[in-house]
């Protein structure tokens, strides 16, 4: 597993060239390491670095793209001069070295780490954690870099998108790749908690504070301790609320209603919303002193809409996780999943999710193809394949329908005996001369419209129009 590390190597043999340009490094505040060539090639093949240097003195230019070659997402520099033209070689330093090349090119190697991150992972942890963020658009891969880079420090989170993109799994990945880990993850809905009670749900209530009360009782705060409460949907929080949670952010402490005692609280918070909060600053909804307070971070989920292309990985995640709750297996075509693409899903990942479920419901161990999608979804015209049945087949099931218990009551016995005369029947007219009658009968009773007709017959509408076609019938 590629490992990212934030050290500089410079290859070449020491020197006072060298040992010069490791010191201004370190100035810079850079952490630097002087390796040879033949030492380089293990590091590079395990983690990638902030940059590799390369002092080409002693070293040809065919070694410097062969190592190039070994490791195209670690970020190079030359020291001197050379015709080397390669897309992860980023510039050459020049000498005299100054400083603001050398921060420029830095900022290069930084830009080209970012766009190149996918390729590496960070903890063990991460993997299992991420599935839930599957995809390889830019909207999610920023996601994953950012979770990746705050998830090491105490800062305040405070995630971005609309409803069912998945604000919650962020916020866990967030808690799970931190130093809180092993504390708990409490997450707090604050716009499914009534005003009245969110103020003892989230800091707890003392022994008779208040009618009901008849215990005391730990709040959320609490609960959280040396780990991380998730204040979701912080836009519904009533403004009374906000003023309170603003001085808890400030000062770290707290009390619970109805009590004195001042308790001290660590936890980290990480809010998340799907309104605008600025825009609710304006018109005063929203509290500008506690939106900076909590804004310290901001990471932004995309929509599923603006991330088509991840469709494909997320049905193939939400399928597994369907099949490995014990509740069954379904496969899609591959115009089904295009199909799929096309969709808004103002719903975003939850509505996918819940359409997986739906299908698994209806399709255990099946392939869903286009017009087993619900109508909505359906944005491919695809022929519906329609079983051919022969004319015996269907005169069997016709007299089979005739002698059964289900036989309509308001046909005609006169005409449809009960019971086979002596004198015999044409049965074959019999059952032209009933189906005929059944036709009639759902065409008039369905205002002529075939479709609804074939549906009251129980067969499909290109059968009934064939059979149409076979008596001589038209709608009128």
């Amino acid at each position: 597993m590629m490992q990212i590390e934030q050290r500089i190597l410079i290859v070449g043999t020491p020197s006072e060239r060298v040992t010069r340009l490791c010191c201004i490094f370190e100035f810079l505040g850079e952490q630097c390491e002087i390796v040879s060539n033949q030492s380089l090639l293990p590091l590079i093949e395990q983690s990638r670095f902030r940059a590799v240097v390369i002092v080409n003195d002693n070293i040809s230019e065919d070694s410097i793209k062969n190592i190039a070659a070994i490791a195209p997402w670690q970020p190079m520099l030359l020291l001197g001069e050379s015709e080397v033209h390669l897309s992860n070689v980023l510039g050459q330093i020049e000498e005299p070295i100054n400083y603001p090349q050398l921060t420029e090119l830095l900022h290069f190697c930084q830009v080209f780490g970012q766009a190149k991150r996918e390729h590496t992972l960070t903890s063990g942890n991460q993997t299992k954690l991420f599935r839930s963020l599957v995809g390889r658009s830019e909207g999610i891969a920023n996601v994953r870099h950012l979770i990746n880079q705050v998830s090491g420090s105490d800062a305040t989170v405070l995630v971005l998108g609309q409803s069912g993109t998945g604000k919650e799994v962020v916020a866990r990945n967030i808690h799970y790749l931190s130093e809180r880990r092993d504390g708990p993850f409490i997450p707090v809905n604050c716009g499914a908690i009534p005003p009245e009670l969110l103020e003892s749900e989230l800091f707890g209530h003392e022994k008779g504070s208040f009618t009901g009360a008849i215990s005391a009782r730990k709040g959320r705060f609490e609960l959280a301790e040396g780990g991380t409460l998730f204040l979701d949907e912080i836009g519904d929080m009533p403004l009374q609320m906000q003023v309170k949670l603003l001085r808890v952010l400030q000062e770290r402490v707290f009390e619970r209603v109805g009590g004195s005692k001042t308790i001290a609280t660590d936890v980290r918070i990480v809010a998340a919303t799907h309104r605008d909060l600025e825009t609710m600053i304006t018109e005063n909804d929203f509290r500008e002193d506690l939106y900076y307070r909590l804004n310290v971070f901001p990471i932004e989920m995309p929509a599923l809409s603006e991330r088509r292309d991840d469709v494909p990985l997320l049905l193939h995640e939400l399928v597994n996780r369907v099949f490995n709750e014990g509740r069954g297996k379904v496969r899609f075509t591959q115009r089904a999943i295009e199909s799929l693409k096309e969709h808004n899903w103002s719903g975003n990942v939850r509505e996918l999710s819940n359409l997986v479920e739906r299908l698994t419901i209806l399709y255990p161990g099946g392939l869903v193809d286009v017009n087993d999608l619900p109508h909505k979804y359906r944005y491919i015209d695809v022929p519906e394949y329609c079983v051919e049945i022969s004319e015996e087949q269907l005169e069997r099931d016709a007299l089979a329908s005739i002698f059964s218990d289900e036989m309509p009551v308001d046909i005609p016995e006169t005409r449809f005996p009960s019971e086979l005369p002596p004198e015999g029947v044409n049965l074959k007219d019999l059952l032209a001369e009933l189906e005929i009658d059944m036709i009639r009968q759902a065409l008039e009773q369905q205002d002529n419209v075939v479709a609804r007709a074939a549906e009251m017959l129980g067969i499909r509408r290109t059968t009934l129009v064939e059979k149409m076609r076979k008596y001589g019938m038209s709608k009128e």
